[in-house]
């Protein structure tokens, strides 16, 4: 708050003397003149912040190399989704959980149990989730045999750049990291658990709320081109806006209407409107060489153009 500073006054003032005689007038009354109003300088206003692709990187770093393999029941993806939730309310969103329930199954070859993993959900101050909003997520479970930088330290730590940029656009933001997205079997159902959970879970208001939602998953190698998708379910009109976002943003790109392999075609197949960045191929998929190595922070930061413009719109 700016605050006025005053100069107090100081009054001099001579004794009039009483003349007995010669009845002369008194002396005149000495005065000060208030000095003007003085107002200190209004702050200069904090710079907006900037993508910064190095923050992602370290994060990439701390989820594939720190923790390390996360399947979606272990006790190594309660510790990344504890780490998630600090990065989330360090920035000063606010934090909750949803349980997601698991099945025993085949994870890519290996045996995994039943049992329970979590959304990670953040919410910027005053968010009601009955009016209207965006979505973005990114799965943050592995298969138990990857470290997973690309698949999906790379959305995840994405995501996390994101929030921290805060984009001021026409629609508030909720960011979840999704649990349990790696299949445990074939099909759909045996697959996205987290956010088929999620989709259903949502009363009317919020399901009617949710104007769009974006998965980030695989967006770090590198590559000629960003992948934008959606599953053909839903309209193409998420997809076609970042299309246009990253016209604006000066970055290549390629669209597809049939990837149904990521968070987003929960919500397509929900009645809802999604689609997904990333999907490249990459020698390291589903394997202990996916580390931090395989990720391009060239890649990484034309996705982060793209989504800060598409935010900023």
């Amino acid at each position: 708050m700016r605050r006025l500073h005053t100069v107090p006054l100081v009054i001099s003032g001579v004794l009039l003397l009483a003349a007995c005689s010669g009845g002369s007038d008194p002396a005149p009354r000495a005065t000060v003149e208030p000095s003007a109003p003085q107002t200190s300088a209004a702050p200069a206003p904090e710079p907006a912040p900037v993508l910064e692709v190095a923050r992602a990187m370290a994060d990439v770093e701390h989820l594939a190399v720190v923790i390390g393999p996360r399947h979606a029941t272990s006790e190594a993806y309660l510790r990344a989704a504890d780490w998630v939730a600090d990065r989330f309310d360090r920035l000063g969103y606010t934090v909750s959980r949803q349980d997601v329930q698991a099945p025993a199954g085949n994870s890519w070859g290996v045996d995994v149990p039943a049992g329970t993993s979590v959304n990670v959900i953040a919410d910027p101050p005053g968010f009601d989730p009955t009016r209207p909003h965006r979505l973005v997520g990114a799965h943050l479970d592995t298969i138990p045999v990857a470290p997973g930088a690309e698949d999906n330290a790379s959305g995840v730590a994405m995501m996390l750049e994101l929030a921290r940029l805060d984009v001021d656009g026409s629609l508030p933001v909720r960011f979840i990291a999704f649990g349990a997205e790696e299949p445990r079997g074939p099909g759909d159902d045996l697959h996205h658990f987290g956010s088929q959970q999620y989709v259903a879970a949502l009363d009317e208001p919020a399901r009617a709320a949710t104007t769009a939602m974006v998965s980030l998953d695989r967006v770090g190698v590198p590559g000629p081109e960003v992948p934008i998708c959606h599953g053909g379910r839903a309209t193409p009109a998420v997809r076609d806006s970042l299309a246009a976002a990253a016209v604006a943003a000066g970055v290549p790109h390629t669209v597809c209407g049939d990837n149904r392999t990521s968070d987003h075609w929960s919500f397509e197949r929900g009645g809802l409107e999604a689609a997904r960045l990333g999907s490249l191929p990459y020698a390291g998929y589903h394997s202990p060489q996916d580390t931090p190595d395989v990720i391009d922070p060239g890649q990484m930061e034309r996705v982060g153009l793209i989504m800060a413009q598409w935010l900023a719109s």
